[in-house]
């Protein structure tokens, strides 16, 4: 059965001088302000949609990694996964980085760098956002 997620966005302004609240619409979690400073220089206390995005991949990612693990008969322990988005004002998002850690009992370091890159193809969000040069960097803790 598909799901969808829904948020909405109000801008007021324009873009340089105006700002707006991200609503996260399914979830009920708390709005989010968002603006062009934010976004191009220093977060102070905002959101940007690069920042969703990370929040939105690594958790993808961690997903796949842990169903793939487990799947293989190796389930984690312990996933921690960083996304990092770059975003360069005038040319937009430039890449992403992956980075996670992991516990694994039972799994040495090649293996659990080959899951996490299984991993990185296969999770949703990297598909959605194939577009994109994505990197990763797996250890094991």
């Amino acid at each position: 059965m598909a799901t969808n997620r829904i948020a909405h966005t109000v801008w007021e302004g324009d873009l340089l001088k105006g700002s707006g609240t991200v609503t996260f619409d399914s979830s009920g979690i708390p709005s989010q302000s968002v603006s062009w400073p934010s976004r191009a220089e220093q977060a102070n206390g905002k959101t940007s949609p690069e920042e969703l995005i990370a929040g939105a991949h690594s958790s993808c990612f961690s997903m796949a990694l842990s169903h793939g693990l487990a799947g293989a008969g190796t389930p984690p322990t312990r996933l921690e996964t960083k996304a990092e988005v770059t975003f360069q004002p005038g040319e937009g998002i430039t890449g992403i980085h992956l980075s996670v850690r992991g516990e694994v009992p039972g799994l040495d370091e090649e293996g659990f760098a080959a899951a996490a890159e299984e991993a990185k193809k296969n999770c949703p969000v990297s598909q959605a956002l194939s577009g994109t040069t994505i990197t990763l960097s797996a250890e094991l803790a």
